[in-house]
């Protein structure tokens, strides 16, 4: 669940409205291919971890099999790489608030959210797993929502006439219809929504009978999420013409608004917002972690080696969130241009 929250976040339920209004349909066939490469990543990384149980995350095998120089620059670039993530997890929250109170500055709930997660995660492991569970389901049951009546369209038509099905994509262009390169370039977005999966590698040095979960969880956790992305962007390609989208807009809500659904503005907005919370939830996780091993071998700063008597890395944490904070100023600063700034960012260290 901690995996599927990380990587089911605002990359699936904004960013593919973005995407597939630049590439089309090709977006289907780009979730398949990069989800086939990350099976493989995932599966040498589960291999690695229960070759040495001592191993606590993915940055300890790259330390132990390439050497000291590489552990170093990929602790370094992965905490980097998430602490942009929770900037723009920040950021994100702060502005989807302004759909229900318009006149609150944005970065008043960014500063709240980041400040109230921070002291959960202060709190216990258990906690987080607790919260993230529970993140982790809402966007679930909203995507399973979504893929039934989805299908129901498909079978008894949709409510307008309009036709559905693989029509749509022949009638519009084709699997390309925008040609190749539009479909390469919307690569990195792709990438950055599988982004977040790899959080089992982190949560294996907190995790009981490692032999017996991390093997299911590398396993079930990228089957599942190929159904919820590859499904899911799939479903939105054959109720509605790839054009219906746009790139400001959930594509979720683009589909239950056809339908007349009045409320999926709200209820996805919710959504949405459910995301990124999560997702800022696992990047204190994530980089709490991985700050402390880096701070035990040398790596790090000693404030980062840091632990409560409930065993939680509070230095780590504690330095994440104040990181964090320079996405509340960017709020405060430069409120429309601070996502772009931080999502291009964030994109190229996924990459």
């Amino acid at each position: 669940m901690i995996a599927i929250g990380g990587a089911i976040g605002t990359g699936l339920f904004m960013g593919s409205g973005k995407t597939l209004s630049v590439s089309g349909t090709s977006i289907v066939l780009t979730y398949l291919i990069i989800g086939f490469f990350f099976f493989f990543v995932m599966r040498a990384m589960g291999e690695l971890l229960l070759a040495n149980t001592n191993f606590k995350t993915f940055a300890d095998f790259a330390t132990a099999y390439l050497g000291p120089r590489a552990g170093f620059f990929l602790g370094w670039s992965y905490w980097c790489n998430w602490i942009i993530t929770a900037i723009a997890d920040v950021i994100v929250i702060g502005g989807y608030m302004q759909f229900w109170y318009p006149d609150l500055p944005v970065w008043i709930p960014a500063f709240t959210s980041l400040a109230i997660l921070t002291i959960l995660n202060f709190v216990a492991v258990r906690l987080f797993g607790e919260l993230e569970f529970w993140f982790s389901l809402i966007k679930i049951v909203a995507l399973i929502i979504f893929m039934l009546v989805a299908i129901g369209v498909l079978i008894l038509g949709h409510p307008s006439g309009d036709p559905t099905g693989f029509s749509l994509i022949s009638d519009n262009g084709g699997w390309l219809p925008n040609g190749l390169m539009p479909a390469v370039i919307v690569v990195q977005g792709v990438v950055f929504a599988y982004a977040g999966i790899e959080l089992v590698g982190t949560t294996s040095g907190e995790t009981k009978n490692v032999e017996k979960h991390i093997p299911r969880a590398v396993n079930n956790v990228l089957l599942r999420i190929l159904i919820f992305y590859f499904g899911s962007v799939l479903l939105l390609t054959l109720v509605l013409p790839y054009t219906n989208y746009v790139a400001d807009v959930s594509p979720f809500v683009t589909f239950f608004e056809s339908l007349g659904v009045g409320a999926a503005a709200p209820i996805f907005q919710l959504v949405v917002i459910t995301a990124a919370i999560s997702s800022l939830n696992a990047g204190l996780y994530s980089t709490g972690r991985i700050m402390y091993n880096m701070s035990t071998s040398g790596s790090g700063p000693k404030f980062g080696a840091r632990m409560s008597k409930s065993g939680v890395p509070y230095g780590g944490i504690v330095m994440a969130a104040m990181v964090g904070l320079v996405g509340v100023f960017l709020n405060y600063v430069v409120p429309e241009m601070a996502f772009e700034i931080v999502l291009n960012l964030a994109a190229l260290g996924t990459l």
